[in-house]
């Protein structure tokens, strides 16, 4: 096994794959990374499984020292990169050397990035997964001085293929919904409202959920306590719409107004807060 050392980790860097699945009847989140497509395309440029182990790199990036050769792709998020001295950038394989350092600086469009390392992390598993959450795993984030461990690669990819983002949307301001179970009681001007307004994303979103500033009048009584998934948007009796994510909890007794579709908590996880979206219905 070869190395990665972490000097600087960057504001919230963490260890993730697509989730812990067959666990919710316990109480467990999902987990996994936030953009599930972003990290998927940067697995698939290095013919990594769908399920590889990459890190998920929030608002500020880190400074990685790496200790043997590998190959390393880059999605998601477009950060000012580096590799020694040497510009990078998104959606391209790039061969590191043992002693290279890569550096994430000044985010320039999205929120999050993933970087896949070929062959994938080899890192502590907790229930069939990877994923970094408090309470199950040892730490919830990379710290300075972390060394994560990587296979070595003998058979370096020879590939020109790169893979364009702004084709598919993933930094548009439209999140993609279907109507959530309790969407038909709300009257049909407050239906109309969550489609046709705006809604800017609170500074104290995470990864378990996402607030909105606004409000929106609610009439609603609370449901009994039923199941929510990532994705679930809320609407609590103060007028909040809230909308949960891969860290969220596994019930809820808010109604359940909206319910992104994957490509939705995709887009949406590369929103900064303060940034303002608007939900669009998805034909059933």
């Amino acid at each position: 096994m070869n190395e990665v050392r972490v000097l600087k980790p960057g504001f919230y860097t963490s260890i993730q794959d697509l989730g812990r699945f067959g666990f919710r009847s316990y109480g467990v989140p999902v987990s996994g990374v936030m953009d599930s497509l972003s990290a998927q395309k940067a697995n698939l440029l290095l013919n990594n499984n769908p399920n590889a182990v990459v890190l998920e790199i929030t608002m500020t990036g880190p400074v990685l020292e790496f200790s043997d050769k590998t190959q390393i792709a880059i999605c998601g998020a477009e950060f000012d990169l580096s590799l020694n001295t040497a510009s990078i950038r998104n959606d391209k394989v790039y061969s590191i050397a043992a002693g290279d350092a890569l550096r994430f600086g000044g985010l320039k469009k999205g929120f999050r990035a993933y970087l896949a390392i070929s062959g994938g992390l080899c890192t502590e598993k907790v229930l069939n997964s990877c994923s970094q959450y408090a309470g199950i795993t040892s730490q919830n984030r990379l710290l300075k001085g972390d060394i994560l461990a990587f296979e070595n690669n003998d058979k370096p990819l020879k590939s020109g293929a790169r893979v364009n983002f702004e084709a598919i949307g993933i930094f548009d301001s439209k999140i993609e919904v279907y109507p959530g179970p309790e969407y038909e009681l709300l009257p049909v001007n407050l239906q109309e409202r969550l489609i046709q307004d705006s809604f800017s994303l609170s500074p104290s979103s995470n990864r378990m959920a996402i607030g909105f500033k606004e409000l929106v009048p609610n009439n609603l009584s609370g449901i009994t306590t039923s199941p929510v998934t990532p994705g679930t948007v809320q609407l609590t009796p103060g007028g909040s719409l809230i909308a949960l994510m891969r860290d969220s909890q596994v019930t809820g007794g808010y109604p359940r107004v909206l319910q992104l579709s994957e490509f939705g908590i995709c887009t949406l996880a590369q929103k900064r807060p303060g940034e303002q979206v608007e939900f669009r219905l998805k034909e059933i």
